[in-house]
Formats: structure tokens, sequence, C-alpha cells
């Protein structure tokens, strides 16, 4: 029971509070569980790196790490958890970047918050046959 639960994990990393807290209450109101970090550099650093269950939203532009960045690193790590990344600053090329490293979509911000529960929906959904 324990790991169906950790399947229904989303990890935010955004270093807009207002941001990462909105998307926490969205997300927790559909009964999803969620942790979340100010930086990609306090994710990557965390025990739990890298993560083996639910789904990540990542913010592109970050001080330090940026979100594109924690994605190469989970990739590199043998990990293909779905990822989903926002950007308040669209750029093309950091969206190829993201989409060929395997993110489900690069959302720009604001975005709607149906939109974003929908994708991590989907993701812990698709992730949890996979397993």
């Amino acid at each position: 029971m324990v790991e169906q639960w950790k399947r229904q994990m989303a990890i935010i990393v955004d270093d807009d509070d207002g941001v990462r807290q909105a998307l926490r209450e969205f997300l927790e109101c559909e009964g999803i569980e969620v942790e979340d970090f100010a930086s990609g550099s306090q994710l990557v650093s965390a025990p739990s790196w890298p993560p083996t269950v639910g789904c990540m939203v990542l913010d592109v532009h970050m001080p330090g790490m940026s979100g594109i960045e924690v994605l190469e690193e989970l990739r590199a790590c043998g990990s293909q958890l779905p990822v989903v990344l926002m950007t308040g600053r669209p750029d093309e090329a950091d969206r190829r970047r993201a989409l060929a490293l395997g993110a489900i979509d690069v959302l720009e911000k604001p975005f709607d918050a149906g939109r974003i529960v929908e994708l991590v929906r989907e993701a812990l959904e698709n992730s949890h046959i996979a397993a």
C-alpha cells in the first residue's frame, strides 16, 4: 500500500514560493501527495535523489541549476520519470531540448491550473501502468 501512495507523488521544483504553493494546493486538492523544492540543486542533493516513482514539475529558469539541467541529470541517472516543465520566458531551443529529453510538455506561465493537474494525473496513471 505504501508503494501505491508513493506513485501518487508529484515533485515540484520552482524558485518562486507563490508558484510552488499554488501548485501544491491544486495537486493536493486532487489527492496527489506533493513534495517541493526551491531549487534544482536542492532536489538533486536530497537523500531521495533520484526519485523512482511519481511525476516531476520543473521550472525551466531557476538560479543555479535550471529545470532542463535537472531533467538532464535525471536522465543521466537512467530515470524515465515523467516530467512537465513550465516557464515564464518561453524559448524554442529550451522547448526542443526538454522534449528531446522526454519531457511530457513545456507549459508557459501563467498556465491553466486544470491543464497542469491533467498532465500530472495522466503522467501518474501512465507511470502506474508501466510499473
